[in-house]
């Protein structure tokens, strides 16, 4: 339950009797959000002394607070937005304008330089329950926004779009403004904002173009963003078995099948912004769901490879399946990163190349539509571009020609990606990692937690990326020997791990650390494949214990980014380091198949069992 308050902003311009109105139109379009207890305050109320009494109430009640300028004309869906932000995170109303006192950055709101202001603020935010006492301290202030921006509060950006929403002072203001909202189709304009705003090329034109005529008949026909979501997997499901099947017919039809399965994967989101229907797990089933698509995907193309007697897929697959994890966590902690960068930037903005390649990125951004905004945009290798690049190739060649192309346009990403976020990073010169409880991200198992951490030496990144190369010589040198051979080679990967654990309680706030995490799950995934070079392990098992330990790390970080509760994710299933350490000594005993398929077996099961309950403790 949220709790709603309207703050005395209408002046003697208006008749009291359409202040009283206009509150009264404010105070039901709350209640139909979902706000039953609204508050209004008056001029001789002592506004500052009962909006910090409001706060305090919603701290300790553990719900939010919408904080609504009883002068503001807007249509209620945007109130109703502001109160079901999906993640639970502080948001505010504001409209596009460059002459504006905020700034918009990836999504989020902050106080603009001079002469930087891309937007305004129109009076209506709702502060989730951590950032109240920022309130509390800033309400005295004349400006409480202006106060708790500088006071490091930095809420996601409710824009108005479509809608329309502005705050009046006279009364011709007033009926100006009515006849702006009465003139909009809310319905209409809601089904519209569903989709993203910025998103990639192939979703912006080969489905968001005609995706929101299935969100409207998706929530006539009152299905759930979670049951579009288990539709979505069962097409991606079939396309990955008629891809295993290999003939020319199943490869087309699983192109086609994988395309509607993509549709139906935007579909989803839109519907729950639609209808408003988020729930603590919703998020991350989204999040899940697309990454255990995408590798089942890589497991059907390699199997239909293999079956028409084409070499080297399954490897491929693997090499798939370990770009796009370690990608996909680099993408979540950059992202982490970059907003903890907005939230509190360095005292002295320096510069150098990363400021420049940031100015040139936003710049970019803002010629939304240009040839290069769609450049910077594919070149990235989004999701709809390789479901894209799948569908297309292994409707018209082989599963390994696709598998192919996916490593090698990924690694050309992954190499764009790297290079210009770590300048940029080292022009933020801020950290994130140390943020968060860093062992659990790391991984860390209970050799490195109870034993090696203790000696709490060294910098984080250069022990991890040690760990990388020794894991990427090891492919390399067994892959070149045959199984079997240079068991020294394998052994070597011991140093590494013991020695990437003694930095685990050292501060990671430096302004790379946030690659460690990536480093980590790359060198242990590499070293599985080492393991399965040196074994030898049927490549199928290798891809089952990476696709086992892919859901184990996404779990985490979707838990992170969509605002899902913890509770018992992230416990050790004996950490990288044990994981590691016990594949190494397996495959040296000669027990590496039986390791590999065990591993994986804990390691979904925990997984699922963890999932489960935490799905059922949240309904």
């Amino acid at each position: 339950m949220t709790l709603a308050v309207l703050t005395a902003r209408t002046g003697p311009a208006i008749p009291d009797s359409d202040a009283d109105r206009l509150a009264g139109d404010l105070t039901g379009a709350l209640r139909a959000a979902g706000i039953p207890a609204v508050h209004r305050l008056t001029p001789g109320d002592g506004e500052a002394v009962r909006l910090r009494e409001l706060a305090r109430q919603a701290r300790d009640a553990g719900v939010p607070l919408l904080i609504c300028a009883d002068n503001l004309v807007a249509h209620g869906s945007l109130l109703w937005t502001l109160a079901t932000e999906p993640a639970g995170r502080s948001t505010v109303l504001v409209a596009a304008d460059p002459a504006g006192e905020l700034k918009e950055d990836r999504g989020r709101v902050i106080a603009a330089p001079p002469g930087g202001g891309t937007v305004r603020y129109l009076g209506a935010m709702c502060i989730a329950p951590a950032e109240l006492p920022l309130l509390e301290k800033a309400a005295d202030h004349p400006d409480v926004l202006a106060e708790m921006l500088a006071d490091g509060f930095v809420p996601v950006a409710t824009r108005v779009r479509l809608l329309h929403a502005e705050q009046v002072t006279t009364e011709a203001e007033l009926a100006g403004a009515r006849a702006a909202v009465a003139a909009v189709d809310e319905d209409a304009a809601r089904l519209r904002l569903a989709v993203k705003e910025q998103d990639d090329f192939f979703t912006t034109y080969a489905v968001s173009s005609w995706s929101p005529l299935v969100t409207r008949a998706a929530a006539r026909l009152r299905l759930t963003p979670t049951a579009v979501t288990g539709l979505s997997v069962l097409f991606a499901v079939a396309a990955a078995l008629l891809f295993w099947q290999a003939s020319r017919v199943a490869m087309v039809l699983g192109g086609v099948l994988l395309y509607l399965g993509f549709v139906l994967d935007c579909v989803d989101g839109q519907l729950a912004r639609y209808t408003r229907k988020f729930d603590a797990f919703g998020g991350w089933l989204d999040t899940m769901a697309d990454r255990a698509k995408e590798y089942a995907v890589y497991a059907g193309l390699a199997a239909g490879a293999e079956r028409i007697g084409l070499p080297y897929a399954w490897p491929l697959a693997i090499a798939a399946i370990i770009l796009q994890t370690a990608r996909h966590m680099t993408d979540t902690w950059y992202g982490a990163l970059h907003d903890e960068a907005a939230a509190r930037p360095a005292p002295a903005a320096s510069g150098g190349v990363g400021a420049r390649l940031t100015a040139a990125s936003v710049k970019a951004q803002s010629q939304r539509g240009s040839l290069i905004y769609w450049a910077k945009r594919i070149v990235v290798f989004p999701i709809g571009e390789r479901w894209a690049l799948i569908a297309v190739l292994a409707a018209f060649t082989d599963g390994r020609v696709t598998l192919a192309a996916v490593v090698g346009f990924g690694l050309l990403a992954a190499a764009y990606t790297l290079a210009l976020r770590s300048l940029r990073a080292l022009s933020m010169r801020v950290g994130v990692l140390h943020t968060v409880d860093t062992m659990r991200h790391r991984d860390d198992g209970p050799l490195v937690r109870s034993v090696l951490s203790r000696v709490g030496a060294g910098r984080p990144l250069p022990f991890a990326a040690l760990f990388t190369v020794y894991a990427m010589a090891a492919v390399a040198a067994t892959a070149a020997a045959g199984p079997g051979h240079r068991p020294w080679v394998l052994a070597l990967v011991v140093i590494p791990v013991l020695v990437c654990g003694f930095p685990a309680r050292v501060r990671h706030d430096g302004s790379l650390d946030w690659l460690v995490p990536a480093a980590l799950r790359a060198a242990e995934y590499l070293t599985v494949a080492a393991v399965g070079l040196y074994g030898p392990v049927p490549p199928a098992v290798v891809f089952l214990l990476l696709f086992a330990l892919a859901m184990r790390h996404y779990d985490l970080t979707a838990r992170m980014e969509k605002g899902a509760p913890a509770t018992g994710a992230g416990g050790a299933v004996l950490g990288w380091d044990g994981r590691v350490l016990l594949l190494v000594v397996a495959a040296l005993l000669g027990y590496a198949t039986s390791a590999t398929a065990l591993l994986a077996a804990a390691v979904l099961f925990t997984f699922t069992l963890t999932a489960v309950k935490d799905w059922k403790a949240s309904r």
